[in-house]
């Protein structure tokens, strides 16, 4: 309750008013959250103690959250993850000091810890989890098409894990709830994985049915790629680039060769371009064997589920051979460039080694902490500051890396697939 209480800068007020905010906020058309800071500057969230535990009150909350003057139901569950999360990371993770985050094994430990505490690992045997990672910032045609993908992953008794905010984040586990209603599912998981810095950009949306709140993007990451039994990627930005290389970069370490991982691009017709630049800048980076561990479907999601489905029975007997939990994805190898945090600045950025001398796993690492940096200056409020004080990220590194890279972050500028709102102005400068 004192941490609670206290809205110093280390005191958790600050952290759970602006986590509370977010989730209060569902439904916003706007990603940028210094704006989102203005127009809610007099919203207040006070803990009340009671004899029973303790009671939340607020003041000037977005008239989104209620129905004829009472709170929606699915906003008072989500406020509640917020107050277990933080809670729960201040006293047992990232401020209690019982683990220190410097070693693999902590970290992952760490990682199963939250999940665990947020109820996300109950359901031990049901092995039928896929991760959909895609934009926020998606024309209409292709959020369509990711509800469609999300029917057919639901309507084949498939749960949806996502990053809980909107576009390719909400479209998914709307579609699933109509599959699972056909189904006479009562119980499909619709899990949001979320982190402090990110979630005023991108609010949960009304969906998501179990929300955990990570401590940074490194630990969301593994969090997705050790409870996830498939992936599908839409078109995205920055974020989705960041997923992706932070995907195929585990599983391309040589201990993860024997591992199943089904992975599906998919999209309608029109992103067809998207795909295509994509997996030509994979192969370019990272070369064929990054390319052969995904496949790419265009416009047609029941051959997406169909495959992903039967990928997912090869995840199954697999975690039977080797013994590991249904649950949760021990056995997977994550190397430590992808699991210690990043902290984005212009040195850091900067002194980012981007070379094809490297091995193919510590390329995709730096690459995925370049996305990374993007995805701060883009939405994050530390990024933003940074941007505004010294101008853009300076990004550099071999010719042949530059050149494609350079490529697909002007298109993803282009496609719009930066910012939800506005004219978007590049965070970074490419040399080289």
């Amino acid at each position: 309750m004192a941490q609670l209480e206290d809205r110093s800068q280390g005191g958790l007020h600050p952290l759970f008013r602006r986590c509370a905010l977010a989730v209060l906020n569902s439904g916003s058309l706007t990603d940028d959250p210094t704006e989102f800071a203005r127009a809610y500057e007099k919203f207040e969230i006070r803990v009340v103690r009671r004899p029973w535990g303790v009671r939340l009150e607020l003041k000037h909350a977005p008239s989104v959250a209620f129905v004829d003057g009472h709170m929606i139901r699915g906003v008072k569950e989500h406020l509640s993850s917020v107050l277990r999360d933080v809670v729960y990371l201040a006293n047992e993770i990232t401020g209690g000091g019982r683990l220190p985050l410097t070693e693999p094994a902590d970290i992952t430990n760490a990682i199963f810890c939250i999940l665990r505490n947020a109820g996300v690992l109950k359901d031990g045997a049901r092995s039928n989890l896929v991760v959909a990672w895609g934009g926020h910032s998606i024309p209409r045609e292709e959020y369509d098409y990711t509800k469609q993908i999300g029917y057919e992953l639901g309507i084949r008794e498939l749960d949806v894990c996502t990053g809980c905010g909107p576009g390719a984040m909400k479209g998914p586990m709307k579609g699933a709830t109509i599959g699972h209603s056909k189904q006479r599912i009562t119980d499909g998981r619709y899990i949001g994985l979320t982190e402090p810095s990110i979630v005023a950009a991108e609010s949960p949306n009304p969906i998501v049915s179990q929300l955990v709140i990570l401590p940074d993007i490194e630990k969301r990451l593994e969090a997705f790629v050790r409870l996830g039994h498939g992936f599908i990627i839409f078109p995205g930005g920055a974020g989705t680039a960041e997923e992706i290389l932070f995907l195929l970069g585990v599983l391309l370490d040589p201990a993860n060769a024997a591992q199943p991982a089904p992975l599906i691009f998919t999209g309608p017709e029109s992103a067809r371009p998207w795909f295509e630049q994509v997996h030509e800048f994979i192969g370019l980076t990272l070369g064929a064997a990054a390319q052969a561990r995904y496949q790419i479907i265009i416009e047609d999601p029941a051959s997406v589920a169909r495959a992903m489905a039967g990928g997912i029975v090869q995840v199954r007997k697999h975690r039977r051979q080797v013994s590991d939990a249904f649950n949760f994805n021990w056995t997977l190898a994550i190397p430590p460039a992808f699991q210690l945090p990043f902290e984005v600045s212009h040195e850091s950025v900067a002194g980012l080694r981007l070379s094809l001398d490297q091995p193919v796993h510590e390329r995709a690492a730096n690459l995925r902490r370049i996305f990374s940096a993007i995805v701060a200056g883009n939405i994050k409020s530390h990024g933003i500051e940074q941007i505004a004080a010294k101008g853009p990220f300076k990004i550099q590194g071999d010719p042949l890396l530059m050149k494609p890279l350079d490529a697909l972050l002007r298109a993803f500028a282009k496609q719009g697939r930066m910012k939800l709102a506005g004219d978007y102005v590049p965070v970074y400068e490419v040399i080289g």
